[in-house]
């Protein structure tokens, strides 16, 4: 028994170390080019904001999409100004979780698997940015942390969700080739369940946001946060970026940073019970 005992001990002590501050996992899920005052009028991007935290001047860094990605995963724009492929030898915030031994998983939807670096049906490799970074291309197993998002239920279940995951609906359901009310009606149908299972939402902050708006307009986008550990209702109204969520994720989880505009983002406070 003090065999028993003494495991049991060493995993609840691997687990303290590895939970955040606030939150123990984080989910962020990437919607396409729609300005906020669009976003916020559908019925389930309102309730994840309403029960949630709404950031209420949150903004993208450039246009068109892929530089955001890119930005909002590594510090930095990193030379990227449209969105054809690129191969980028720099650090991203996988490389800070795997130092500090935590997981790190992209649920892709219609990704094809086995490190394909190319475009395929409603999967695009723009939205999908761990996929362009060097480090990855060229690791099988860092390849592998990328997955159709189908694993995602099977994750879930059998309680191995990572503790940082980037979810990338395809061209339809990221509203890019339908429009809001399309997206919305999956984002509701594929999450909402989600959000009354345990398995799922317990100590998990699941971040709702955008890429960048229109091509029009000063690039405001609609993020939200949710979960059990923040304010419901609560709206933030500092002027935050992406490079602001990569910030928290560091802060959060005590992975340092990545030297690039991570370091001086603002920071998202006072929103925690």
């Amino acid at each position: 028994m003090k065999y028993v005992s003494f495991f049991f001990t060493l995993f609840y002590s691997f687990q303290t170390y590895a939970s955040g501050i606030h939150f123990d996992k984080i989910m962020i899920v990437i919607f396409e080019n729609t300005n906020f005052n669009r976003v916020i009028s559908q019925p389930f991007f309102k309730r994840l904001a309403d029960e949630g935290v709404l950031l209420n001047n949150m903004n993208a860094i450039t246009h068109p999409s892929q530089g955001n990605y890119i930005a909002m995963t590594s510090g930095d724009l990193h030379g990227v100004r449209n969105d054809k492929d690129v191969n980028l030898d720099v650090s991203h915030i996988g490389d800070l979780l795997e130092a500090k031994g935590l997981n790190w998983k992209v649920y892709a939807e219609d990704y094809p698997g086995n490190c394909f670096l190319g475009n395929s049906g409603l999967y695009k490799r723009k939205h999908n940015p761990f996929i362009s970074y060097i480090n990855v291309q060229k690791s099988p197993e860092r390849c592998a942390r990328i997955v159709n998002a189908d694993q995602l239920d099977k994750d879930i279940q059998e309680g191995n969700l990572p503790e940082y995951a980037f979810y990338v609906p395809n061209m339809k359901n990221d509203g890019h080739d339908s429009n809001m009310n399309y997206a919305s009606s999956w984002y509701e149908k594929r999450f909402g369940p989600l959000l009354n299972n345990p398995q799922f939402i317990d100590n998990m902050l699941l971040v709702t946001t955008f890429d960048e708006t229109g091509p029009l307009g000063a690039n405001r986008i609609y993020t939200s946060l949710y979960g059990n550990m923040v304010k419901a209702g609560t709206v933030f109204q500092d002027k935050l970026t992406h490079y602001s969520i990569l910030r928290l994720i560091e802060d959060e989880f005590g992975l340092g940073d990545l030297g690039q505009n991570d370091t001086h983002a603002s920071t998202i406070n006072n929103v925690w019970k």
